[in-house]
């Protein structure tokens, strides 16, 4: 775990600025042997687990994240060699922050009589492509992994609207330069951090509270409910300023929208499901709730959706 006073050490930055700008007081960092598929396979497990089978009983595993293993194969298909399953498709979803409810819409849009255990997983070891010089990002970003088994219900729960888009003309506002065909890796792309995550702060925070509000709007529309019929409001964790604007907009009151941000940082991918998880543990959502859920991320790309437990 890394706290905020453990980076005051680091880089010029103070606890105080953290939290007043993103609402973040600490982050857990994995450690070298530690690589995203580890996360996401343990996640995973723990969610079959939770479900009353075995990884092995999955007809399909759909996994998000921007910080693979490796470029190929898959980190979906590295979860399958950690868990020692085989047979089942496996593949990655690559939406960024928004990758889970990306992955989740997939799987959703797969559901039938070939698929009807699906596995979606978002994972993410950030730590490993932030550049820990530059303090207007290394204080953002944290390491984790959340999953969730998927199937088909008789019954009115699950997911009761979603919607996805993306803009690429805002691609250059948050991305990793250099590591992919456009900029091979190098001698020189390394020694100039370009394989680290590069930000355009500003232009971030104006698209994503308006893309992630809209987002969540469509599907509160398109689920047939209105505002005050939703318990509980989980966006993307981002950070505190982005989340309440981002709620405001959708007129949810603050005692309902949900937060783990301050203890586990951005996790990208993982942040819904993770808070998902926390949620249910403390007893913030239970059978019949709903609860609404909203996120942005590289690519530009967003993402709505509106699930009854």
């Amino acid at each position: 775990m890394v706290t905020n006073v453990d980076l005051e050490q680091m880089v010029d930055t103070s606890d105080a600025w953290i939290k007043e700008r993103t609402g973040i007081a600490q982050r857990h960092i994995a450690d070298a042997e530690t690589s995203t598929s580890t996360l996401g396979a343990e996640a995973l497990r723990k969610a079959c687990k939770q479900a009353g089978m075995e990884p092995d009983d999955l007809d399909l595993i759909v996994l998000a994240t921007s910080t693979p293993d490796t470029m190929f194969p898959s980190t979906a298909c590295w979860v399958q060699k950690r868990l020692g399953i085989s047979g089942m498709p496996a593949f990655d979803v690559a939406a960024g922050c928004t990758g889970w409810l990306y992955a989740l819409e997939v799987a959703v849009s797969l559901l039938g009589d070939k698929h009807r255990r699906i596995g979606v997983i978002g994972a993410e070891v950030m730590s490993k492509v932030v550049d820990w010089t530059d303090r207007s990002t290394c204080v953002l970003f944290g390491d984790g992994a959340g999953a969730a088994v998927i199937g088909p219900s008789e019954r009115d729960v699950g997911l009761l609207a979603s919607n996805w888009g993306a803009d690429g003309n805002l691609a250059p506002i948050l991305y990793q330069p250099a590591g992919g065909t456009r900029m091979p890796a190098s001698a020189e792309t390394v020694a100039a951090r370009l394989h680290s995550v590069h930000m355009e702060g500003n232009a971030v925070f104006k698209h994503a509270v308006t893309a992630m509000a809209a987002a969540g709007r469509k599907a509160i529309a398109d689920s047939g409910l209105s505002v005050e019929q939703i318990d509980l409001l989980i966006p993307h964790q981002a950070n505190v300023r982005i989340m309440n604007a981002c709620r405001e907009r959708l007129h949810v009151p603050e005692y309902k929208m949900y937060s783990v941000v301050d203890r586990y940082g951005n996790m990208s991918a993982a942040t819904i499901p993770v808070a998902l998880h926390d949620a249910r543990e403390e007893g913030r959502l239970v059978p019949g709730n709903v609860v609404a859920m909203a996120a942005f991320g590289t690519g530009l790309t967003w993402a709505g959706a509106v699930l009854r437990l």
